[in-house]
């Protein structure tokens, strides 16, 4: 049986998502937070003077790499599906600095199913012959890569931070289970 592309892309990420339904039906709030290294060498999520949750960053990335938080990979999924989308649509694509951490663990699962749903519409909304026309991003407009490419690559995005966030999640479970109590 022949599947479309689009429909190939579309069972890819409803697969990723699954895997990822497991682990955000199963965050505890203090999940978000947990740092699972010392504070030099982790980074997380901040409110700022105006109770705006902003991450941690570094232009150049720094070296060793910091370990992040639940609630940092949780707004790098948002900024980076974020700023897809407003590409694929054809808008003028939000910067980094405009992506604001929804700022706790039912807010911020609300906002990534909220994506989800953004996504799921795209992928509908898009044809075989969509996918061969030049990706905007995150290539810039380099005509070797498709939008074909670009939503692969959102896809594989999108199960690495899943795998990064179960990771983190049961490091978490399992320091605590093994605490002197």
């Amino acid at each position: 049986m022949h599947a479309s592309r689009t429909a190939l892309l579309r069972w890819q990420f409803e697969m990723t998502w699954s895997l990822f339904e497991y682990h955000l039906e199963r965050l505890e709030p203090d999940d978000f937070l947990w740092e699972p290294a010392g504070p030099d060498h982790c980074w997380t999520v901040r409110p700022d003077a105006e109770g705006r949750w902003l991450p941690d960053w570094a232009d150049i990335e720094p070296d060793p790499v910091p370990v992040p938080t639940i609630g940092w990979v949780s707004w790098h999924i948002d900024w980076w599906w974020s700023v897809t989308l407003d590409h694929a649509r054809g808008r003028t694509p939000r910067d980094r600095t405009e992506v604001h951490w929804a700022g706790d663990g039912p807010a911020v699962i609300a906002r990534l199913r909220e994506l989800r749903t953004r996504w799921l519409a795209l992928l509908e909304d898009l044809t075989d012959t969509d996918l061969d026309a030049t990706a905007p991003f995150p290539w810039q407009d380099d005509p070797a890569h498709t939008v074909g490419h670009m939503l692969s690559w959102a896809n594989a995005e999108l199960m690495k931070n899943v795998a990064e966030i179960g990771q983190l999640r049961m490091l978490r479970a399992a320091s605590a289970a093994s605490a002197p109590r």
